[in-house]
């Protein structure tokens, strides 16, 4: 089924109205989708250099909804399904306790899940679920899915086909190490 849906997604990239596509992937993949808009986002970049950046703010915009449409997602689930589940277990203030902790460092969880490979809607959904900050969680995610798309987009406007390959291979592993040193950093300048 995963293979399926890759396919068909790499498929939109050909497309005349590509970019709706591109817009529609990167709505749900915020929230649902399992496919990242990357695997249209890279084929459209290389096909119309000229438009990177007009593609990476695509994917921001539409990615950012995506992610507020997970957020109600994960505050509706709590709502009508959720708490009653973990009523019945007797877990509702473990819920509590877990949802303070995540909301005490919460815009670090968005912007870690927003730039890296970790699922960006998991923690969209959890968001939703422990109530964080609605303005924190969408400055942050406008922050992160920024970074992300439009680093992919000068990458590839800057160096074309070749680095396409290292984008697919190492994307994930370079947005790990940024996000890393970028919380060193913090830590290192709050602490020394």
């Amino acid at each position: 089924m995963i293979r399926r849906l890759y396919d068909w997604t790499m498929g939109l990239a050909g497309h005349r109205n590509a970019i709706w596509a591109l817009a529609a992937v990167s709505f749900v993949e915020s929230s649902i989708f399992p496919i990242p808009p990357d695997v249209l986002m890279i084929p459209m970049i290389l096909a119309m250099p000229w438009r990177a950046f007009h593609i990476a703010m695509v994917c921001t915009v539409a990615s950012v909804l995506g992610g507020l449409l997970g957020y109600a997602i994960g505050h509706g689930f709590m709502e009508t399904i959720g708490q009653p589940v973990l009523d019945f277990y007797g877990k509702a203030q473990s819920f509590d306790e877990l949802a303070a902790r995540f909301n005490a460092y919460g815009g670090w969880a968005v912007l870690v899940a927003g730039v890296t490979p970790f699922p960006y809607k998991v923690i969209t959904i959890f968001s939703g679920a422990t109530a964080l900050s609605l303005p924190l969680f969408m400055a942050v995610s406008v922050v992160a899915r920024a970074l992300r798309f439009f680093l992919v987009a000068w990458l590839l406007w800057k160096f074309g086909a070749p680095i396409r390959d290292f984008i697919e291979r190492r994307l994930g592993l370079l947005f790990t190490l940024f996000v890393i040193l970028l919380i060193g950093g913090f830590y290192a300048a709050r602490h020394l």
